[in-house]
């Protein structure tokens, strides 16, 4: 017999594998950290170059669908970061510096790794009082999740057509 999850924590649950793609973590952040990326040939490949071109279209995709990147082709700087973008890189941040504080998951997890599994960890139910609460990152995914709403509810959409494609993106 199985039991289905509730509704709602089966769309959160969708927005935050769409929000942990291995590939988006590195586009938001690059960019927020590094400033907009240009047209200059090879600044895209050279700032990711050790994501494949179908990981890095793919991220590119998610966050154009998604509102956190805006793209112009006319533009001097070609991906440059939106208010929800912005947002979402300091959720990024933040579930960094709280499992780097934590060691979590491993003392010696990178920066991707880090970030998904607080997000996930933030993400599914704990027991009050556990060691490894993450309140903080909880508390500013919440307040990214009430502040763009249309945003999560576009990614379980997306998540929800294309489960398989989230899981291969880096």
């Amino acid at each position: 017999m199985t039991h289905s999850l509730p509704r709602t924590l089966l769309h959160e649950r969708r927005a935050i594998r769409t929000l942990t793609l291995p590939a988006l973590i590195r586009l938001v952040t690059e960019i927020d950290d590094n400033g907009p990326i240009s047209h200059q040939k090879g600044s895209l490949q050279s700032a990711f170059g050790d994501l494949t071109a179908g990981q890095l279209r793919h991220a590119i995709d998610v966050a154009r669908d998604l509102g956190f990147v805006h793209a112009d082709e006319q533009a001097p700087d070609r991906y440059r970061l939106t208010a929800s973008g912005e947002a979402l890189a300091e959720v990024y941040d933040t579930a960094a510096r709280w499992a780097r504080a934590y060691q979590f998951p491993d003392t010696s997890s990178d920066f991707v790794t880090r970030v998904q599994h607080t997000l996930q960890l933030s993400s599914s139910p704990q027991t009050t009082g556990s060691s490894l609460e993450p309140s903080v990152p909880h508390q500013v995914l919440a307040e990214f999740r009430q502040a763009y709403p249309r945003v999560l509810q576009h990614a379980d959409v997306r998540c929800a057509q294309q489960g398989a494609e989230a899981g291969r993106a880096a």
